[in-house]
């Protein structure tokens, strides 16, 4: 579907309703703009941006997986739509994908200008996230070499050298 004519009142509905729905988002009005969004996308289902407001519109209300889809369509129709992949990467973090988050807002950062508004919460969030991704990757480690010296959960051999059941196994 094309968009509508410069001037058309279908045009002037499309902004009207944009615009509605952009300050419903800033109100935390969630569902109006969802509203909003959802009647310009029925105008011009291929406007990457009101996909992405619908993404955002989502988030608020937590739908996870359902902004997500609006943000992988933004991204589809328009890969240099950099607002969609910062959402995606909020909305993937929030569905335990870290792996996908950090690709996404590299992708965010890697696209964004140097004075993007939002490019130093993206840098930031992607420093915390690999932190926390190392901390926990260091944890597992210390787990593992403490966990190799003990006898928990594996047969051990007794004073008498017959094998005994340990902690977490079936005994006989």
């Amino acid at each position: 579907m094309r968009a509508p004519a410069a001037g058309s009142p279908l045009e002037q509905e499309l902004r009207t309703r944009f615009q509605q729905g952009v300050v419903m988002m800033h109100m935390r009005e969630y569902e109006y703009a969802l509203s909003s969004f959802h009647r310009v996308l029925a105008i011009a289902p291929d406007m990457p941006e009101a996909h992405v407001n619908m993404g955002f519109a989502l988030i608020g209300l937590e739908e996870w997986a359902s902004a997500r889809t609006f943000f992988e369509a933004a991204i589809e129709l328009n890969r240099n739509q950099i607002n969609a992949y910062y959402g995606l990467a909020v909305t993937l973090e929030a569905l335990g994908d870290m792996p996908g988050a950090l690709g996404a807002m590299q992708a965010y950062v890697h696209r964004a200008p140097e004075d993007d508004p939002f490019r130093t919460r993206a840098v930031a969030a992607l420093w915390e996230w690999r932190t926390a991704a190392r901390e926990a990757a260091e944890n597992a480690i210390e787990a593992a070499e403490d966990g190799a010296g003990e006898v928990g959960g594996e047969a051990t051999p007794d004073p008498q050298g017959a094998a005994t059941a340990g902690e977490g196994l079936p005994s006989h």
